[in-house]
């Protein structure tokens, strides 16, 4: 069978990828950024007021730098660096899922995001925090805020609000 031109009326669409900026939602990645940090802040400081506070008022430690002297340290640099994981998860999945669309690529974003207001913040003023533990959290943020775009879409799809996992043209079961 030979292809004959004048069979069709019309060309066929041309392909032409997508940009990287291509469905990307500005405002709830903003927004996930505003749940990220009031997250890792309420969750810093119920960690410390429920877990830290008691060991060092058992221990009798009731000086005002105690605060400064636990974040410094082993214990409180790892604390510090879950806890701000899970704050850009959960700013992750909240943009995502707000998003409604590109959920892992919203929710990485909202990890950058994070990484620049960290960034800002800070601003190059001395800190105590050594510099190998800033770049382990800027390196976690974007997997992080990934994740939570991975189980906001996972959430939407056990919720039946996702896409459906067959494609268009696929016929679906008799």
């Amino acid at each position: 069978m030979q292809y004959d031109p004048k069979q069709t009326n019309s060309p066929p669409a041309p392909i032409e990828p997508t940009g990287f900026f291509t469905g990307i939602q500005f405002r709830p990645i903003v927004m996930g950024v505003i749940v990220d940090t009031l997250a890792t802040m309420a969750l810093t400081t119920a960690y410390y007021s429920f877990v830290v506070a008691k060991n060092l008022a058992g221990k009798g430690v009731g000086e005002d730098n105690a605060f400064a002297e636990y974040w410094a340290s082993s214990d409180g640099l790892m604390a510090s660096l879950l806890l701000g994981s899970l704050g850009t998860l959960i700013g992750g999945f909240y943009a995502a899922y707000k998003a409604g669309a590109l959920e892992m690529k919203h929710g990485a974003l909202v990890g950058i995001g994070s990484i620049l207001l960290g960034l800002l913040l800070t601003g190059g003023a001395e800190s105590q925090t050594p510099e190998w533990f800033m770049a382990l959290s800027f390196a976690a943020a974007i997997p992080a805020g990934a994740l939570g775009g991975f189980l906001a879409e996972m959430f939407k799809s056990a919720a039946g609000k996702g896409r459906s996992s067959q494609s268009p043209g696929w016929p679906g079961p008799s």
